[in-house]
């Protein structure tokens, strides 16, 4: 008799401990807080600018190189940077994106006097402390480029390294390239219909608009027909800011009648003393000859042109890009970079 009550007792407990927990019971149970957990976000943060408004960025990739990128425009977003993905993580560089104020997926604040070059270098500060970067690599891109020389003419302390990509320091020399351009890919009906719808400043026209992407900016921009352009660059295209593009540079890129018009950085590149990359294509819109310029007054630099690349090196000379950036990147970091000799 003693065996059986035994028996029952322990088949009890074992059916028991089998039963499903009751979800009441879970909930009274007390969690300690674990202070230390940070929520995940899949790398993205708003930075807090001015100190009311918000710039998205956010972190791809996990390395002892961090890049902070930034994006051409003005008035674009870091879209068209995404072919970055393929590269420079898998070579364990860290890298950044950042919409600027007004654009991508930034707050875009309707306030005018905010689209100036000097309150975009403040706002990079912004973001690089915001982010808690220091020692840190900058790439500028086009009119992010031009951002990044203005920011390591005051601020190049926190750099260690910079990389100018697609731009020229100047632009009144950049206009009188972009003049060469037009005679030289547009016959001269083409040539006579562009200036005409010109000046009655038929910019929205469909005529106006196939000359300057068809003709133009396939030859200079991204050397691909339209219909073969890559779908980062069409989205940023797609969400340009076209208020701030035209306060500050003008219609198009053949046109500069914003307030960047009498920009100019010639007399301060030897200033710039960090580690430099100027990269470009021969092919782009910016005067070869005036990118080469630029490497050769910075006095810790190096210069490579794309053969095959326009302004988006990027993707139509893609592997000599990157090729090119990546060794950049790893020379300096392994104390190996040496500088063109001047």
């Amino acid at each position: 008799m003693k065996r059986i009550v035994l028996f029952l007792f322990l088949a009890s407990c074992l059916l028991s401990c089998n039963q499903p927990a009751n979800p009441a019971d879970n909930a009274a149970a007390p969690v300690a807080a674990d202070t230390t957990y940070i929520v995940k976000t899949g790398g993205n943060q708003l930075i807090r600018i001015d100190g009311k408004y918000n710039v998205w960025t956010k972190k791809i990739g996990d390395g002892k190189i961090k890049v902070l990128l930034l994006h051409g425009g003005p008035g674009f977003s870091h879209d068209y940077f995404e072919c970055f993905e393929d590269f420079l993580p898998k070579e364990g560089i860290e890298f950044y994106y950042y919409d600027q104020l007004g654009s991508g997926n930034s707050d875009v604040p309707t306030d005018t006097t905010l689209w100036n070059l000097p309150r975009f270098v403040e706002e990079v500060e912004q973001v690089r402390k915001g982010l808690g970067l220091d020692h840190f690599y900058l790439l500028g891109h086009s009119w992010g480029s031009m951002l990044a020389m203005e920011y390591l003419d005051k601020y190049q302390q926190h750099v260690k390294a910079a990389v100018l990509s697609n731009m020229t320091a100047g632009i009144s020399s950049y206009v009188a390239y972009t003049a060469k351009l037009k005679q030289q890919f547009f016959t001269p009906a083409e040539l006579a219909t562009y200036d005409s719808l010109d000046k009655r400043k038929a910019y929205n026209s469909p005529e106006f608009q196939n000359l300057l992407m068809s003709t133009l900016y396939t030859k200079v921009l991204c050397q691909m027909p339209l219909d073969k352009w890559p779908e980062p660059v069409l989205r940023a295209f797609k969400k340009a800011n076209q208020s701030i593009y035209i306060q500050m540079q003008g219609v198009d890129e053949f046109h500069v009648t914003g307030n960047l018009k009498n920009w100019d950085m010639w007399g301060r590149l030897p200033h710039i003393g960090v580690p430099t990359l100027v990269i470009g294509g021969i092919h782009d819109e910016m005067n070869p000859e005036d990118m080469r310029k630029e490497g050769k007054l910075i006095p810790n630099s190096r210069t490579y042109l794309c053969p095959n690349g326009s302004h988006l090196s990027m993707y139509d000379d893609q592997l000599r890009y990157f090729t090119s950036l990546i060794g950049f990147l790893k020379d300096v970091e392994n104390d190996k970079f040496v500088a063109d000799k001047k």
